[in-house]
């Protein structure tokens, strides 16, 4: 700010200098590309601290730059799977990695994490594949298999029999059965529609209770792996006498469409089995079989009326459909099998997350359009409209925001910013999902704006006149002008000095660089000066 100042009257504003303002222009951008994802590998079970990958050496960045940029390393979910080394970008495991805990339904495990990297901002993605390894052998539900046949059985009757379970996948998965040698029956091994083997003991010569009441026979159940394992059970096999009769099921197949929020003990379907035959050999009841303990534990069958009720909470995002077999056997010990298949329906009962991955908290006055602050992600674990989200901003601010990829977003300006106007921004982002019934979850970023130097001082007058009796005291203190500036901090504070002139005397008077007050240096003369003005220069 310029300011004449002159002891009588009048004054002007100087309009031949401007202050020059340097703009410093903060650029934050996020780097990423849609294609680059870095795969990795890993056997399970290795131990923790376990080497993954060096991340420096992949991306080519120097070490130096980790540290530098704030390298980290984040995991999907709530679990943080891996650590990263900023000291030698080496990516390692922080705890040993239980392929069948962390996938335990899926063929192929894959972790998914993103390397964050600071000024600027990139995001770089990156898969792990947990593989298995054959720590898990084949295991039958009982050690004890026991079925009643009718001793006029025929020859190519079918009976079917528990199925082991095996928590590897793959060539270490399930892969086998054998039957010990016996004169009677055959093993038969088939595979359903979804991937799953069944196995049925074939009759391959008729029985006769009367030569041998009771068989024993040896199932084994065998893996792929090298070297294989293995789990055995015994195949209890009781000849009864002739029962004229075996139930029958009213479907060969129930199909059943259940939503995950079902109350406890609702009825899910009822099962029917008849047989003709009378007194015991006529009564059926009910019981589970080649049914995984996880739907055991989700439903309960009723013994006698064949009711299979809800009996655990059902999650879709677990588990989108259940498969159970049920067994009727009449009291000769015949029996029959039906299917039940439950498809778990998705409902709205998950709000939408937000995870904030980076902000920037504190930008520049001055900091372009389009400049980004914040970088966040939203998850819904529900599906199809129950899973897919937006994101707004509460109230008229100059932010948007962009997707970019992978349900991320980012929180970017789209005005100019004005420090003297509004000095901070306390933004709510809300993530609403698009179920008939619209959750929502709400997330609030504090953003502070900086200042720039944008204002140049300016004085609370354009003219100070200021009087003086001669013969006056050296240095006397004759008045005070103020000038003031609109920016913050350094920007704003103020130095006052005298413009000297070219080719005029010196002036009288000498001002305060702090506090702007006005001084005569020495005695005055009235005879020989009666007035006179100098210029006072205000820079911040």
């Amino acid at each position: 700010g310029w300011l004449f100042w002159r002891v009588m009257t009048c004054g002007r504003r100087s309009g031949d200098r401007k202050r020059q303002v340097i703009l410093f222009i903060l650029c934050v951008c996020v780097s990423q590309s849609g294609a680059e994802t870095l795969r990795y590998s890993l056997p399970e079970e290795m131990e923790r601290d376990s080497f993954v990958a060096n991340i420096a050496k992949d991306l080519g960045v120097p070490l130096s730059q980790l540290a530098a940029r704030k390298a980290r390393v984040v995991s999907e979910g709530n679990e943080q799977l891996f650590r990263l080394n900023q000291n030698t970008g080496v990516l390692t495991a922080k705890e040993s990695l239980d392929r069948e805990e962390i996938c335990p339904q899926s063929d192929i495990c894959t972790l998914v994490f993103k390397i964050f990297f600071e000024n600027p901002l990139q995001l770089i993605r990156g898969e792990v594949e947990v593989r298995d390894i054959n720590d898990n052998s084949p295991v039958f539900p009982e050690k004890e298999m026991v079925l009643k046949i009718l001793e006029t059985a025929a020859p190519g009757s079918r009976f079917p029999l528990e199925s082991a379970q095996d928590k590897d996948v793959g060539i270490n998965g399930l892969q086998n059965y054998s039957l010990g040698p016996n004169p009677h029956f055959s093993l038969a091994i088939g595979t359903a529609k979804d991937g799953v083997k069944y196995l049925e003991l074939v009759l391959q010569r008729q029985l006769d209770r009367e030569e041998q009441g009771e068989l024993n026979l040896l199932l084994t159940a065998t893996d792929g792996g090298s070297p294989p394992r293995s789990g055995t059970a015994q195949v209890r096999i009781v000849v009864v006498d002739a029962n004229d009769n075996i139930p029958v099921f009213e479907r060969e197949t129930y199909e059943v469409r259940l939503a995950e929020n079902s109350p406890l003990e609702q009825l899910v379907v009822r099962v029917a089995a008849v047989d003709p035959d009378e007194g015991s050999n006529g009564e059926v009841r009910y019981a589970f079989t080649q049914t995984s303990e996880r739907s055991r534990q989700l439903f309960q069958l009723n013994p006698t009326t064949g009711e299979i009720r809800v009996a655990g909470k059902l999650d879709f995002e677990e588990a989108k459909s259940h498969t159970m077999v049920v067994k009727a056997t009449d009291g000769a010990g015949l029996s029959a099998h039906c299917k039940v298949q439950v498809e778990v329906l998705d409902v709205n009962d998950n709000a939408p997350e937000i995870a904030l991955t980076s902000l920037s908290a504190s930008i520049p006055e001055d900091a372009p359009p389009r400049t980004v602050v914040a970088l966040f992600s939203v998850r819904d674990r529900d599906s199809g409209d129950n899973g897919r989200t937006e994101c707004s901003i509460d109230g008229d601010l100059p932010f948007s925001l962009t997707p970019t990829f992978d349900n991320y977003y980012e929180l970017r300006t789209n005005a100019a910013l004005d420090r003297e106007r509004t000095a901070e921004y306390n933004i709510t982002i809300t993530a609403t999902d698009w179920g008939r019934k619209r959750l929502s979850s709400q997330e609030s970023i504090f953003v502070q704006i900086s200042d720039v130097n944008d204002n140049p001082p300016e004085f609370t007058q354009e003219v100070y006149t200021m009087s003086v009796t001669e013969n006056n005291s050296p240095m006397l203190r004759i008045g005070s002008m103020k000038a003031t500036d609109a920016d913050a901090g350094i920007n704003a504070r103020v130095n006052y000095a005298l413009v000297r002139q070219e080719g005029k005397e010196q002036p009288e008077v000498s001002v305060n660089a702090e506090n702007g007050d006005v001084y005569i240096l020495r005695p005055l003369d009235y005879e020989k000066v009666r007035a006179f003005e100098v210029t006072v220069r205000a820079a911040d």
